[in-house]
């Protein structure tokens, strides 16, 4: 039988896996006007493409999150990892739409097949007081894929052509390959008590962490839909600045993340949380309140790294909780989060919008804020 891989192995092969998946979700952005008009598609049809994905990832969440918890997280990963293949030589030689979108949809089934068994590995093998840092450090390769994935694709195309960046995908995925086959440890199936989904929600601190990661989703979400459109009308900036003004915010993001983790396993998730919500009141209305361009990098940079104490603490803290009630059903307790993130990111334009359309943009960002700050109510169930 194969011999368990030691920890820094583990968090390679995670911390590369989910890399991979973020580089070869955000591939497509930068291609999307040449499929739209190769293929004469309306805006509808750009939205149920790039919908498929979210509608795949949450369809396959649960039953893949059961899976995990009974089969093992090795063969999942491997299973995914197939599809993600697939996916990509699909995306490189498709000349019709509905194959475009059932690669995206594949490749959302692909990404749960990713994420649930590897965050569940992380919670396996790292205890508790190291746990926040090495789920942290997985965030941040996932950052990393979000954060180059958009102008290396356009990069490739514009200068090696248009299937050159899926041919640097089908290398990762090769990459990725090795990794997973070679280097993920052989985990017991059904170790341990598994808990029903109904017995997990009903604990009230997965409840708090899981309805914090959808404020955090929800905060970029809010951003991503209302921020451009004040930034080119107050402030006059181009498409590039405003590009640079979110990657400003990805990037702290990005450094953060595992020192976030980091700091949870040593003075306590709950502290780290509440420290992500005050700074939220502070940070979320700055971007729409400062005169100049370098300002509001500055500020963006600060929500990223505020976004950074609300959701690094999340995953561990959940994971804490399974395990203390004797139990490894930790995909199926990150399949919770994996649901609320979701949910967030639903939420956060629908609830921008309207407060922008009745309220005006800045009074609509200080409520915002606010509301983060009132988040801190939810805590007090909780002990630090």
């Amino acid at each position: 039988m194969r011999r368990p891989a030691p920890p820094t192995a583990a968090l390679l092969v995670t911390a590369l896996a989910f890399h991979v998946d973020m580089l070869l979700y955000y591939l497509l952005v930068p291609l999307l006007p040449r499929y739209a008009r190769d293929l004469h598609l309306n805006q509808m049809e750009v939205g149920i493409l790039f919908g498929s994905y979210a509608v795949a990832l949450l369809a396959a969440t649960f039953p893949v999150a059961r899976l995990t918890d009974r089969f093992g997280r090795r063969a999942p990963m491997l299973w995914g990892l197939a599809g993600l293949g697939i996916t990509t030589l699909v995306f490189a030689v498709s000349k019709q739409y509905w194959l475009l979108v059932l690669a995206r949809f594949l490749q959302g089934v692909a990404g749960a097949a990713t994420w649930l068994p590897g965050m569940a590995l992380l919670a396996d093998i790292f205890p508790s007081e190291s746990r926040g840092k090495a789920m942290g450090t997985a965030f941040a390769a996932a950052n990393l894929g979000v954060l180059i994935g958009p102008p290396l694709s356009g990069f490739l195309d514009q200068h090696a052509g248009p299937t050159a960046p899926f041919v640097l995908g089908a290398v990762l995925v090769a990459l990725d390959a090795a990794g997973r086959a070679f280097l993920l440890p052989e985990t017991e199936s059904g170790q341990g008590l598994q808990l029903p989904f109904r017995q997990l929600l009903s604990n009230p601190t997965i409840r708090v962490f899981a309805g914090a990661m959808a404020l955090g989703s929800c905060l970029w979400a809010l951003l991503e839909s209302t921020l451009p459109l004040h930034l080119d009308r107050r402030l006059g900036q181009s498409p590039t600045q405003i590009g640079l003004c979110f990657a400003a915010a990805a990037l702290a993001h990005t450094f953060t993340s595992p020192l976030m983790g980091a700091l949870s396993d040593r003075i306590g998730r709950v502290r780290v949380l509440r420290m992500g919500l005050v700074l939220a009141v502070v940070f979320i209305p700055l971007p729409v309140l400062l005169p100049r361009s370098w300002m509001v990098v500055l500020a963006m940079m600060g929500l990223g790294s505020t976004a950074s104490f609300i959701m690094s603490p999340c995953s561990p803290a959940v994971a804490d909780q399974v395990e203390r009630q004797g139990s490894q059903s930790f995909a199926s307790a990150f399949s919770i989060l994996n649901l609320a993130y979701s949910v967030g990111l639903m939420v956060g334009p629908l609830v921008g919008g309207a407060l922008v359309q009745g309220l005006g943009l800045p009074l609509a960002m200080g409520l915002s804020g606010l509301g983060f700050g009132a988040y801190l109510l939810v805590t007090r169930s909780l002990s630090a």
